[in-house]
């Protein structure tokens, strides 16, 4: 809860009024899949994420009103990964692939099948470049969304 909600928290309370004086300013909250959807057996991390979508839509409203088209304005939102290519996923990945004869394809098609349905990753660039593309001005009206990158699993 410190470092995924916390965090965030104290964050946002210390920029965002400075991004409100300028007219323009971009919060971008990695929350999680588990932002939107439980599982079990992850309390404490669901809880955490499903907080920050939150904390991110009220400041969205909050702050929906400040700069303008010209300037920007303030827009604050969340990318939700489902399974990403990170190090956390490797002693999974690795135990599914020994599953496969040491196949680490098959094994991350074994993990992700519970899931995922596109039974890909993505790649830690993928969401860097949607990150960026949420920078733009021309994302101004793009405020208080939780954009699943989840191979299809926010959509069953």
């Amino acid at each position: 809860m410190d470092v995924n909600l916390s965090g965030a928290f104290h964050t946002m309370r210390l920029a965002m009024p400075q991004m409100a004086e300028r007219g323009f300013g971009r919060v971008i909250n990695i929350a999680s899949v588990h932002g939107l959807v439980a599982s079990v057996n992850k309390a404490p991390y669901v809880a955490s994420k499903f907080g920050l979508v939150g904390l991110s839509r009220v400041a969205a409203l909050e702050y929906a009103h400040q700069g303008s088209r010209e300037t920007g304005g303030i827009t604050v939102n969340c990318i939700c990964p489902g399974w990403t290519e990170t190090a956390i996923i490797e002693p999974q990945v690795q135990a599914r692939a020994s599953a496969h004869g040491g196949d680490r394809a098959a094994g991350i098609a074994d993990l992700l099948a519970e899931k995922q349905p596109s039974r890909r990753t993505s790649d830690p660039s993928e969401i860097g470049a949607l990150a960026l593309w949420l920078c733009a001005r021309e994302a101004h009206n793009v405020t208080g969304t939780s954009i699943p990158v989840d191979g299809g699993w926010t959509a069953q």
